[in-house]
């Protein structure tokens, strides 16, 4: 049984066209988040792809310490109440412990687990509880069918809102690879799967210091995806990414993106057929 996820703006998975999360990775001041989800939501609009706007108050799992984590919560929320109310599009962000998942919830359309804690029980059901929608992102460290627990503890918590994000595989040392069978594999659950196309080209801890990453293959393997079926793209964009405060080195730029989403959207609706 395939569920259909119900955003008020649109729907979710059960062969519905993809959408789109996508924003900077954190959020790094108001401006460059008005000004990237405004953009977006320009392009989406024109080739017709739904758009969820996605960035983080909160950078928890930096590799160092000195690293930038974001502003916090409660002016994090204030900054993406305010993507909503002007822009006019969904928003997503994600959340660490119960106690963000009970604010968070009170301001965003979709709470994501990070891949690190998608096998956190207390952060699963306190996300369920509110009744926002769950994206709950696939350990590097889990095969996809192991992911089915984690749907439980959302479900069993009276929340059947879910969605599921492949986000690449531990593939040895500071090295993902992304395994095209998680697709229809965790589609079983019933729910739509998403493909996080920048985490998934990300090396983790690459940079000594902070992850690095390479950003020439997110095409290729968003492409892939969308062959594959995916309900949905995550892509971390920044208008200029090389000066961006995380998650540099691979996220798409601004300006390219329009082309990148008409391509895998080419791919999508030929595989569909």
């Amino acid at each position: 049984m395939a569920y259909e996820v119900d955003l008020g703006q649109f729907k979710i998975g059960a062969g519905n066209r993809p959408f789109l999360i996508a924003g900077p990775c954190v959020i790094e001041n108001e401006q460059l988040v008005m000004d990237t989800a405004g953009r977006i939501a320009e392009i989406t609009k024109s080739i017709g792809m739904p758009y969820v706007f996605k960035s983080s108050f909160d950078k928890a799992n930096r590799t160092s310490i000195t690293s930038f984590r974001g502003p916090g919560l409660e002016k994090g929320l204030a900054v993406l109440a305010k993507v909503k109310q002007q822009i006019g599009v969904p928003v997503l962000t994600d959340v660490h412990s119960e106690e963000q998942a009970t604010e968070a919830g009170r301001v965003v359309d979709i709470l994501q687990i990070p891949a690190f804690l998608c096998r956190q029980t207390d952060l699963l059901m306190a996300a369920a509880k509110t009744g926002k929608i769950v994206n709950i992102k696939k350990g590097q460290f889990l095969s996809p069918p192991e992911m089915g627990n984690a749907v439980k503890k959302v479900e069993d918590s009276g929340n059947r809102r879910i969605v599921l994000t492949e986000r690449g595989s531990s593939f040895g040392y500071n090295n993902l690879v992304v395994d095209m069978r998680s697709f229809p594999i965790m589609r079983r659950f019933g729910y739509p799967v998403v493909f996080d196309a920048t985490h998934s080209v990300q090396l983790p801890g690459g940079g000594g210091t902070k992850s690095s990453g390479q950003r020439e293959f997110v095409e290729p393997l968003a492409c892939a995806a969308a062959g594959a079926g995916c309900d949905g793209f995550f892509m971390e964009v920044h208008p200029d990414p090389d000066s961006a405060l995380s998650d540099g080195p691979n996220m798409v730029p601004l300006h390219t993106l329009q082309s990148l989403l008409e391509r895998v959207l080419r791919i999508w609706d030929a595989a569909a057929k």
